[in-house]
């Protein structure tokens, strides 16, 4: 009893051990995470979503949420959509919402930050509900890669006389390329990152991990050969690739040899389309209404790195949001990093000193695809059924942005 006593003083004291505790306080005004759910994520161009447009994807995903949520809809007071290549997703998100059942008496808007859209749509409802503007709110993150329009316009003549304002850009593929080539990642290692990733989905998704987090879409789908139309219900996502291998990655060729031998359609995310939609409310009022509470959302910031190496910035992110609550590395229990290229990811992985356990415990983009306005958002919804799975507490996710950027997220899981 004596040795217990002590080691549990000692813990107590460790550094990071009274911060914990900090975030971990509960408080009436604290934004919580009520309901976090997502679609199957399918192969973009010839997956299940293929021939579904992005406001029927935004429209089946909230239909989802204010279904299961057993909340009145009228309660719900704005929504905002992240997304990044539809310039239209205001309108189709308002539109979706209101399809959805959520009456006209809730707004609607759009958030951009590329890959973090979804993420920063969680920002921006939670901010809302910190500063008292709503009680209740729903963040969207949704993609269809299938039909977006991937590729940047050029920028005028005087913003590319400055050099970081060009490598804004830089194609995705040759940033990696920079990354791989800056930091000395070889290929490698990126393979061997990638393998752990294909393993770790085959693990979750074999056992049933991602069931409580993904909600079935029923959907059409055209043969690309007759053009017959039929029905189907999407259930589990379609990016996780059974029993591969570093052999079998060492052989694929470089996706992008104008830029470099490293980056892989094996080692890098997969073009996905998707969905995934968080339910936010300041907890009083989910006392109030009797809502599960799933997670304490503490925060999220942003934080700039050089464009050319685009995928570096988690480094930066991750350590200034922690900086906020006087966090270490130790005190988070699982990281949820994007893995946009294997590259960045081991970069941050080393970098960050992070434990490669606690890293995307059941895989990441590279095995189960990036739909890229969903993914910041799709993350909150794994990592919060991953920490209900192993009673973790403390979590971040994070994103890299393509324009040089990093964003990352605080929670803290209830369901402990």
């Amino acid at each position: 009893m004596a040795v217990e006593r002590l080691s549990s003083i000692f813990n107590q004291l460790k550094p990071g051990s009274s911060a914990v505790s900090a975030i971990t306080q509960k408080n009436p005004d604290d934004v919580v995470v009520t309901l976090a759910i997502r679609t199957p994520l399918t192969k973009a161009a010839k997956g299940g979503f293929k021939d579904t447009g992005l406001d029927y994807i935004v429209y089946s995903v909230l239909k989802e949420l204010v279904q299961r949520s057993n909340l009145d809809p009228a309660l719900i007071e704005d929504v905002c959509l992240g997304n990044v290549n539809d310039g239209k997703a205001a309108y189709l998100g308002r539109a979706a919402s209101l399809a959805a059942g959520i009456p006209h008496t809730a707004g609607a808007s759009s958030a951009n930050r590329f890959c973090a859209s979804g993420l920063k749509a969680i920002q921006d409802i939670a901010n809302q509900i910190r500063l008292g503007a709503i009680d209740v709110g729903v963040a969207v993150g949704a993609e269809s890669m299938s039909t977006s329009d991937r590729g940047p316009n050029p920028f005028h003549e005087e913003i590319i006389k400055n050099q970081e304002a060009a490598d804004c850009l830089q194609p995705m593929g040759q940033t990696s390329e920079n990354v791989g080539n800056d930091f000395g990642i070889s290929r490698e290692q990126q393979d061997t990152f990638a393998v752990e990733s294909f393993r770790r989905a085959e693990v979750a998704q074999k056992a049933g991990w991602f069931d409580d987090e993904i909600v079935p879409i029923t959907t059409k789908v055209k043969d690309p050969k007759t053009g017959e139309e039929k029905t189907v219900t999407l259930t589990r996502d379609e990016g996780p690739r059974y029993g591969t291998t570093l052999e079998g990655l060492s052989k694929i060729r470089p996706a992008f040899p104008q830029f470099g031998n490293k980056t892989t359609g094996g080692n890098a995310s997969q073009v996905t389309d998707g969905a995934a939609a968080v339910l936010l409310m300041r907890r009083s009022k989910a006392v109030e209404l009797n809502q599960p509470i799933l997670a304490k959302f503490c925060g999220a910031t942003v934080a700039g790195v050089p464009p050319r190496v685009m995928g570096i910035g988690p480094t930066a992110a991750i350590p200034k949001l922690l900086g906020q609550f006087n966090l270490t590395i130790e005190d988070i229990e699982i990281f949820e990093i994007n893995e946009a290229f294997a590259s960045m990811a081991v970069y941050c992985l080393k970098t960050l000193g992070i434990d490669h356990e606690k890293l995307n415990p059941r895989g990441g983009a590279i095995a189960l695809g990036h739909p890229l306005g969903a993914t910041g958002a799709r993350q909150v919804c794994t990592v919060l059924s991953e920490a209900r799975r192993t009673k973790k507490k403390v979590l971040v996710t994070s994103m890299c942005i393509g324009t040089g950027q990093g964003m990352a997220g605080l929670w803290v899981n209830e369901q402990v």
